[in-house]
């Protein structure tokens, strides 16, 4: 249903650390950068991307958050390893959430301008790629 997420950032750099090094787990790499703009994809598409707003301020609702797919529990807690040494703040460590269905594995973190973003695997261990 979704084609692609943009979101904006105050500091395009350090949004590229923190992404760069937080999607690569999921398999993300980037794929399209400018001097306002950066992309990761998983396929070869254009499926994340962080954009510029200079002068303006980054306005997020702390009820949104975007959740991105994991091949696997593992990748789960690299992310939430990436995240953190990258300017991310912990917001739930990597985890079942059986509040949500048995297999439900994820970790919760704020990214450098203030968003929650989520990595979850939903495959039982055995079905993962660990």
């Amino acid at each position: 249903m979704i084609d692609h997420i943009s979101l904006a950032t105050a500091d395009l750099d350090r949004a590229r650390r923190f992404y760069s090094a937080a999607l690569a787990p999921l398999g993300a790499v980037e794929v399209a950068v400018t001097d306002v703009s950066a992309g990761w994809s998983v396929n070869g598409s254009d499926d994340f991307y962080v954009g510029l707003v200079e002068g303006q301020a980054v306005v997020n609702n702390p009820k949104t958050h975007y959740a991105l797919s994991a091949p696997s529990r593992a990748a789960v807690d690299a992310f939430h390893a990436a995240a953190l040494a990258n300017g991310g703040t912990d917001d739930g460590g990597p985890g079942l959430r059986p509040q949500y269905h048995a297999h439900y594995y994820a970790a919760f973190v704020i990214d450098p301008d203030g968003r929650r973003i989520e990595a979850v695997c939903h495959r039982p261990p055995e079905q993962t790629e660990e």
